[in-house]
């Protein structure tokens, strides 16, 4: 706190957030929000934050490329139709290669003010816990100090 946080399985599945991630939810589809709840489909579905994210092309072309990397890596076939549903979701492609930038942030409308975030992902590998191997965080960090106060304020 009080930066929103999840913790996803390999699938991009929610298996834990924090009470921050409460300010981005808001106004998103209640199916959406029902477990398994899953970070793509939340993020580019056009009844969860997609209305709301103000460079959707960049970050859409982002998330995508971050499943399908992860896809080419494992051949998993989940990922597979996560990929193929997210991507005939609709929405603008991005300019350029988005899936390769280093830091892609995410523009936010919440309310009347716009959030600028980036995210931050640390990877679980556990050769001793199989229940943690896979899981990663991902963590949304202000890219503003307008958004670093509204943050703190929710």
């Amino acid at each position: 706190m009080p930066h929103p946080a999840l913790v996803l399985d390999r699938w991009w599945n929610v298996v834990d957030r924090n009470a921050a991630t409460d300010l981005l939810l808001v106004g998103c589809a209640d199916h959406l929000l029902e477990p398994p709840v899953n970070a793509v489909r939340l993020s580019l579905h056009p009844d969860g934050l997609a209305p709301r994210i103000r460079n959707l092309g960049q970050w859409r072309s982002f998330l995508l490329g971050q499943v399908r990397h992860r896809f080419e890596r494992t051949a998993d076939p989940r990922l597979d139709e996560l990929l193929d549903e997210a991507g005939h979701y609709p929405g603008p492609d991005a300019e350029g290669a988005a899936s390769r930038d280093v830091v892609v942030p995410l523009r936010l409308s919440v309310g009347h003010q716009e959030l600028s975030l980036f995210s931050f992902a640390a990877s679980v590998v556990s050769a001793v816990d199989v229940t943690v191997d896979d899981l990663h965080i991902e963590a949304f960090y202000p890219a503003d100090t307008a958004t670093a106060a509204a943050l703190k304020r929710a």
